[in-house]
């Protein structure tokens, strides 16, 4: 009697511990599907505002997409000094970002392909072609929200997941020589880039 008594308590036992484990398990599933299925926030661009062409001069400078390249990344590698993030950008037929990104307690390899498109007033809008987060099958704009949300970026990149595109404000960057720059033609393919300097001559001491 004692025996069946001890039986059936350890049935009991581990049919609680079963259910609990199926509990879990659903939780977790659940969890997932609303991360990746969540809406996605509108992401809103910096307002340009209009400087005065007076008192200052305009020049046009050329150069290669290895040159640009290795800007790039070298102020890429100073703004994640002492994160453990890492990606960077190689300029090809495309823009293609390379990095990882933090997925619970790991990491995994990020993909992006992207057409840079120049505005009027000067800056990029970087169009999402493909983009991939290791095997995880998720959809473009969720991994647009996690590159937005885990990579450290400047304050002049917008990424818009609603949109697929990363927008890059160049007029907006604090140039410590107060120059003034924006996008005046990219042709990647052709290895043509140019851009616009306005340099203030109140930079130059001239009134």
């Amino acid at each position: 009697m004692k025996d069946r008594t001890n039986r059936l308590k350890a049935k009991s036992k581990w049919k609680k511990l079963f259910y609990g484990l199926l509990i879990l398990n659903i939780a977790v599933i659940l969890i997932l599907l609303a991360l990746i299925f969540w809406p996605v926030p509108d992401a809103t661009y910096p307002e340009n505002e209009a400087t005065p062409q007076d008192e200052s001069s305009e020049f046009v400078v050329r150069t290669t997409k290895q040159n640009l390249n290795d800007l790039i990344n070298a102020y890429t590698d100073q703004l994640l000094q002492g994160t453990r993030h890492q990606y960077r950008i190689e300029l090809d037929e495309d823009v293609h970002l390379i990095g990882e990104l933090p997925v619970f307690s790991s990491t995994v390899p990020l993909s992006a392909h992207l057409e840079p498109l120049v505005q009027e007033n000067g800056d990029i809008i970087l169009k999402q072609k493909s983009i991939s987060i290791g095997l995880l099958e998720l959809p473009n704009k969720k991994i647009m929200e996690y590159i937005g949300k885990y990579l450290p970026m400047p304050d002049w990149v917008t990424v818009n997941p609603e949109k697929e595109e990363i927008y890059v404000a160049v007029t907006e960057m604090d140039i410590r020589s107060n120059f003034e720059v924006g996008v005046e033609h990219i042709d990647l393919e052709a290895n043509n880039l140019a851009f616009r300097i306005r340099i203030p001559y109140q930079t130059l001491g001239i009134d």
